[in-house]
Order: C-alpha cells, then sequence, then structure tokens
C-alpha cells in the first residue's frame, strides 16, 4: 500500500471522513493551481514599479485588487460542503454508483439494511480508488500556462525597463528653442542641445501631467514645471534658468554628465531663458492660469418669499453651480428666527448638499427643498438661508441671503399708518387689565356658586365694562350712552316734543334704562348750555326769540361748519389714527360687555384681552415726546427693495484729475529717437545699445502681461542691443516691429484746443474791408 493510500486510510476510519478527506486533498490542489500565477502577477507588478516609479499608486491599486481576488477565491475553495464533494464523487467515479452522499450518515441510524450493505461496499472501494490517483484530480494546465506567460511578460518588462538616466530624461518630448551665441563663444565650448519640458498640474485640476508644444505655455496655479536640458560635452558650470528676476542654476542628473534638470512651481506668470555661458535662449512666457472660486447662482426663491395661510409649509430652491475644475462640497446653511422683540432666538441649522456632487463635476443643479415644520418654524417665524460651495481646491463661495417668511394670521392687522406727529393730549384710561382679572376670578369661582350669584356679578362686571367704555368713548366725542357707538348724529328735535326711546336705546344688551326723562329735564339740560361755556352751538336749530329770518337762515348755512364736541364724526380732541384705534378699542368693549352681561364670561375674555392690547397700543402711541436731531428714513419695504441690488443713488462718487506723465515716458521717447537714427544710413550713434536697453524692462513688463503681442519685439530689442555691443551691422527689418511696440506702450495724448483756421476767399476779404 502506497503512503498516499495509508494516509487516505487512516483519516477515513470513520465512513464520513473517507469525503472530507478527499474535499480536503481537492482543496490543497486548487490552492496549488491558484497561486501559481499569482506569483507570477505579483512578479510583474514588482518590477513594473520599479522600473516606472511614476506608475506606483496604479500598480499599487491593482496588487490590492489582485490579493482581493485571491482571498475570495481561496475562501470558496476551503470552504466546500461536503455534500458537494461527494457530489463530485459521483460524478467523478461510476463505480460508487451515485452513493457517496450516503458515506456522510451515520451507520447506526436510520439507515435501513439495504442502504448499510451499499454504504459498506463504497466504503470498501474508495481506497481502491485513491489507489490508482487522486479522487478528485484538478488540471493544473491553464494555471502553468498562466504562471508561464506572466513570467515571460515580466521579463520582457525588465528587459526593457528604462535605466537611471533614462528614467529622469523621459520627460516629454523635445521643445525646439532658440538660442543665441555671442561671437566670443568658443567652438569648443559645451553648448545646450536638447530641451525638455514637463508641465504636471497641480492635483485638484484632476488633469494628467503634459509637455508643452512650444516653449510659451499656459499651465494652472501650483503647477511643477520640470526643464531638462542636454549638453553637448561635459560642462563645470550648469546651465541657469533665468526665471523672472530669479537665477536658478539647474542640478545635475544622477547616471548622465550630459544631463540637467530644475524643477519649480509656478504660482504666478512669468518670463524664462535658459543660458550656458555665451550661449542664451530667447525669452519665454509661462502664462498662470488661476483657479476660480465656484459661482453659485440661486435661481429660485426671490430674495424675499412669505408662505402665506394655506399654502404648504415648504420652499423649493434651486441653484446652478459652477467651477472651473470640479466641485466637491455644498452646503445649506439657515438661521431660523423664532419669537419678537427682545425674545428673538436664533438657531441655525446646516444641510449637506454634497451628495448631490457625485464625481466633483465642473457644473451642477441642486434642488434643496426648505421645510419650515422640520426647521422648527411656527407662523410668524423667518428663516433666512444662504449657499456655500467648496471647489477642489476648498476655495470657498457663500450666496447671497434670502429670507423666508411663515405668515401670521394671529396679528391683529392694523390698517393704521405709523404716525411720528406729536400728540396735544396726555393719556387718561380707566384699568381694562382689573375687568380681565374679575372675569377669571369668576370664572375659577364658577362652579362653586349658585347660577343667580354668577349671573349677577357677570352682570356687575359688565357694567364695569359699560363704564369704562363710556369713559373712553368721551375723546371721541359720544358723551351720552345714547350715541356712543352710532354712525350719525339723531335728528336734531324739540327734546320735550321727542318721544322717548324703548329701554336699551345705544346698548346691545338691556341697561338700567325705565323711564324717558321728562322735558323739563331735557330743558333744563339745554340751559346747561350757553354762550360762555366756550363751545360753539348748533345753528340747526328752530331760531330764537328777536332772530330775523335772514339770520336763521344763516345760522342753517353755517351749522355744518360749526365745531361740535359731542360729535363722533367731529370730534378732534385726537389725531385721527389715535382716533380710529380708539374706535376698535370701543368695538372690542361692546362685544365684551354683550357677552359679561349675559353670563357667557369664557367668551368676553378674548375680546377683553384684545382691547387691553388695542389699548396699550393706543397708550404708546399717544405718548408725547421730543423729536431726535437728525434725518431718521422710514422703514424699507422688504418685498419690494430689500435684497434686490439696487444702487441707485449709493454709488461712490468719482473724481477725474489730470495726472502726471509716468517715469518710463523718457526712457521709451529716448529709445524711440535711437530706433529713428538707427534707420539711418549713418553710423550708429554712440551709447545706441544702453538707451535701447533702459526701456527693456518696461517692454519685459508688458510681455508679462500680453505676450503674443510684445514677446516678439522683446526677442527683436535683445537681438539689435546684441549687434551694437557687438559692433556687428543692425538689422533694418528688426526696428519696425520694436518701434511700433514702443509706441504703443505710450500713452495717448490729452487733445489740445487748436486754432480753426479762417477762410481765405475773396467775399472775407471783401467782408472785412467793409468793416475797416
Amino acid at each position: 500500500m502506497s503512503p498516499a493510500v495509508a494516509s487516505f486510510a487512516t483519516e477515513a476510519a470513520a465512513p464520513a471522513g473517507l469525503v472530507l478527506a478527499a474535499g480536503r486533498s481537492r482543496a490543497r490542489r486548487r490552492t496549488l493551481a491558484l497561486l501559481l500565477p499569482v506569483l507570477a502577477a505579483a512578479a510583474l507588478l514588482l518590477i513594473v514599479a520599479a522600473g516606472w516609479p511614476r506608475a506606483g499608486y496604479a500598480v499599487a491599486g491593482v496588487a490590492l485588487a489582485l490579493l482581493g481576488l485571491a482571498g475570495w477565491a481561496l475562501w470558496h475553495i476551503w470552504h466546500e460542503s461536503a455534500a458537494t464533494t461527494a457530489r463530485r464523487l459521483n460524478h467523478q467515479h461510476p463505480a460508487l454508483e451515485d452513493s457517496a452522499a450516503l458515506l456522510l450518515r451515520p451507520t447506526t441510524t436510520d439507515l435501513n439494511l439495504l442502504e448499510q450493505l451499499q454504504q459498506q461496499r463504497i466504503k470498501e472501494r474508495l481506497p481502491n480508488l485513491a489507489a490508482a490517483g487522486p479522487l478528485l484530480p484538478v488540471n493544473f494546465r491553464p494555471a502553468l500556462g498562466s504562471a508561464t506567460v506572466l513570467l515571460l511578460l515580466a521579463a520582457l518588462v525588465w528587459w526593457q525597463r528604462p535605466g537611471p538616466a533614462a528614467a529622469t530624461a523621459a520627460v516629454g518630448t523635445p521643445v525646439a528653442l532658440r538660442f543665441q551665441e555671442t561671437p566670443a563663444q568658443p567652438a569648443a565650448a559645451p553648448r545646450i542641445m536638447e530641451t525638455r519640458l514637463r508641465v504636471q498640474p497641480p492635483a485638484y485640476t484632476r488633469q494628467a501631467g503634459f509637455t508643452p508644444e512650444s516653449g510659451s505655455f499656459r499651465c494652472p496655479a501650483g503647477s511643477r514645471v520640470r526643464w531638462q536640458v542636454r549638453l553637448s560635452r561635459p560642462s563645470k558650470a550648469p546651465p541657469v534658468l533665468e526665471l523672472g528676476a530669479r537665477k536658478l542654476p539647474l542640478q545635475p542628473v544622477p547616471g548622465d554628465s550630459l544631463a540637467f534638470s530644475r524643477e519649480e512651481t509656478l504660482s504666478a506668470s512669468a518670463l524664462y531663458r535658459l543660458r550656458l555661458g555665451g550661449q542664451v535662449s530667447d525669452d519665454y512666457s509661462i502664462e498662470v492660469v488661476a483657479d476660480q472660486a465656484p459661482v453659485i447662482r440661486l435661481i429660485q426663491p426671490k430674495a424675499y418669499t412669505l408662505v402665506e395661510f394655506g399654502q404648504p409649509p415648504r420652499v423649493a430652491i434651486e441653484a446652478q453651480l459652477k467651477d472651473d475644475y470640479g466641485l466637491s462640497r455644498a452646503r445649506l446653511v439657515a438661521t431660523v428666527a423664532q419669537g419678537q422683540g427682545e425674545a428673538v432666538k436664533f438657531t441655525e441649522v446646516v444641510t449637506e448638499l454634497s451628495t448631490g456632487l457625485s464625481g466633483q463635476p465642473i457644473t451642477a443643479t441642486l434642488r434643496p427643498v426648505l421645510n419650515l415644520r422640520a426647521l422648527g418654524l411656527s407662523y410668524g417665524d423667518e428663516v433666512y438661508f444662504y449657499l456655500q460651495a467648496w471647489d477642489n481646491r476648498q476655495q470657498l463661495t457663500r450666496s447671497d441671503t434670502y429670507l423666508v417668511q411663515w405668515e401670521d394670521t394671529t396679528v391683529e392687522n392694523s390698517t393704521l399708518d405709523a404716525s411720528l406727529g406729536v400728540n396735544t393730549a396726555p393719556a387718561y384710561f380707566r384699568s381694562q387689565r382689573q375687568i380681565i382679572i374679575d372675569t377669571e376670578k369668576l370664572l375659577a369661582e364658577q362652579s362653586k356658586l349658585p347660577a343667580a350669584t354668577v349671573q349677577e356679578r357677570a352682570n356687575s362686571i359688565g357694567v364695569d365694562q359699560k363704564l369704562l367704555r363710556m369713559r373712553y368713548g368721551k375723546f371721541l366725542g359720544e358723551e351720552t350712552d345714547e350715541s356712543i357707538g352710532g354712525a350719525t348724529r339723531p335728528d336734531e328735535q324739540d327734546e320735550a316734543t321727542k318721544p322717548a326711546d324703548p329701554p336699551g336705546m345705544g346698548s346691545v344688551v338691556a341697561e338700567d334704562h325705565t323711564t324717558p326723562e321728562p322735558a323739563a329735564a331735557t330743558a333744563k339740560k339745554e340751559e346747561e348750555h350757553h354762550e360762555g361755556d366756550g363751545h360753539d352751538h348748533s345753528a340747526g336749530l328752530p331760531a330764537r326769540a328777536g332772530q330775523s329770518a335772514a339770520e336763521a337762515r344763516t345760522a342753517e348755512l353755517m351749522e355744518p361748519y360749526m365745531h361740535r364736541h359731542d360729535d363722533s364724526e367731529t370730534a378732534d380732541f385726537l389725531e385721527p389714527a389715535v382716533k380710529a384705534k380708539l374706535q376698535a378699542v370701543l368695538a372690542q368693549m361692546w362685544e365684551s360687555e354683550l357677552r359679561l352681561r349675559t353670563g357667557r364670561l369664557r367668551e368676553a375674555l378674548p375680546f377683553e384681552y384684545r382691547a387691553l392690547r388695542l389699548l396699550k397700543q393706543v397708550q404708546q402711541q399717544t405718548r408725547a415726546y421730543v423729536k431726535k436731531a437728525g434725518f431718521t428714513p422710514p422703514p424699507m419695504p422688504e418685498a419690494t427693495t430689500r435684497l434686490t441690488g439696487d444702487l441707485a443713488g449709493a454709488a461712490a462718487p468719482r473724481r477725474q484729475r489730470q495726472l502726471d506723465a509716468p517715469s518710463q515716458q523718457p526712457a521709451l521717447r529716448a529709445a524711440l529717437t535711437t530706433l529713428r537714427q538707427l534707420r539711418a544710413p549713418s553710423r550708429p550713434p554712440t551709447g545706441a545699445a544702453a538707451a535701447l536697453e533702459q526701456a527693456g524692462p518696461e517692454l519685459s513688463k508688458a510681455a508679462l502681461q500680453t505676450p503674443g503681442r510684445y514677446l516678439a519685439a522683446l526677442r527683436h530689442l535683445r537681438e539689435v542691443t546684441a549687434a551694437l555691443r557687438a559692433g556687428q551691422q543692425v538689422d533694418k527689418a528688426s526696428l519696425l516691429p520694436l518701434e511700433r511696440a514702443f509706441t504703443d506702450l505710450l500713452p495717448v495724448p490729452a487733445p489740445a484746443p487748436t486754432a480753426r483756421p479762417a477762410p481765405n476767399t475773396q467775399l472775407t476779404r471783401r467782408y472785412f474791408d467793409l468793416l475797416n
């Protein structure tokens, strides 16, 4: 018996152990078949990571994915059930007669005699099948083939991997830069033969590195630019990068004596050139594009939104966000204002909206909904909200603040205008608060008192309410109970002949009017008013004794214009604003008195409280005060003007004045004079190169701002100055674009007034001759 069969027989002492041993043997073979290609792939990834360090992140990602797949496959291999192994045995060996599952069942339990015999037969056949080979063989050919292909690919990558010098030199294709050499440059001196540029944008742009096509290029702010040059022969002095006003020597590349490189991070536009001894390149521009902050545009709602009664307490918000490289985060900040006056309470609620910015898009439209109830608002509360947005560089932009107000239907709507006038009389009132206290006290004791007592006390409170109402009615010209609340004055007639009014006239309930006053009493009241009482009395009464008909007619015509302090329509003791509010107070007292007289105490309380609130408003409105010095602007209507951005009348004054000529003008004008002299066929003047170089800084500044317009002129300036200092002939074709650039830098002269020439005609001369 072979060792494998002996081991199998030892592990398979029990019937179920035969199946489990076969499953473990298959799992070991499948694990080996899986690890072969995995190890080969790991070797390939290690070679790629060693040869191309820039691909380290990609290699790490692939390695993690490979490890995850391998772990998942191993877990499934070693967690295969015994029933699945039995089915595989039945499928692999027909001699088992599809009865391998019987080995998983105990012999002494629910097996009948036939099943026990079949189990014994299968148990005897399995060792013989195991002696012929693995019970469950595994095909190693796919695994070996995959591992072989991966190892061959790894060998090819290892063979083609870049060396140390090549890895640093692979910054892109060469860029053609134009170099100039001084005549004194020896022929054996080292020269720059090749220049390579590589631009790596910052991470917030999510852009891949690129190689510029020319020496002048554009890049985002924060980009790292790498210059790499190759010399014709080794040089002791390294090449120098003149970046703006800085002179930066290039560093030698390890492993390559002819290569030099320099890497800089750019945050502003600049001009650069390369210099090696007497070899100098032309000026090239780098335009750095600054990252713009996100732009937020709210389409809806408006700056002020009023949620009226009956409308759903939801406000839909639609905002458009835009950024040049990508949006990373957005949120809605709402400030809830609850309460009024000094008791107002503010709560800030922040809602994240970053879920709508998946993938960091350049443009996005957000549509959040402002749920007023979820924010804790009630009627009369307000919420101020604004949006915030961040880009990939964590630049923050905030929108304007918008206002949403939930209409309060419980507030007393006043039709009165705010009055700033000073009242002419002090306030004089009885206490309405005591009536409220008495009513609430009676309500608390109502269950303990008889109904008659409750009705009597309620009627007594109603009488107090009536007296207080009549007291306030005096300020409105309603001096009698019968006239209080009336819209017009009663017809003036003889009080002696006037029929008696029934009880309760002038009140909504029957009051203590029993019998009308006699005519004598009425006449006595009339006698109390005489001409010396300080009032103007009506002339609409019948003519007095001794009064003519004309006088009676005149008095009748003047009657509408007479002052009657007992007329509610003409009484002017108070201002119209206060008078209108007092009329509202009397109306509430009427309703309160009605319910108090009829014993409906709970119904009377709301009217009593409303009358008290209006009285306090009248009290504040009738206080005399001295107006402060200065101008107090009226309140601004929120719904029409607030947050509209209207700046009419708010613009800052602009002043224009004549400025002196800038200091660079003399240098530019001297350079223009020199250029005109150089265009002449005569010999160049002395100091021409120095005069042109003095105007060079101004031309460099202009080339930095607009390189497409002045960069070529700057190159011509260097060519002309180099030729003048070397004593060579100046290229006349370079003078014209240089002169045009200097002329553009000069400011436009201010127009000067000139005398208009008189027409020299025969008619004009004859006219002046006749004048003489």
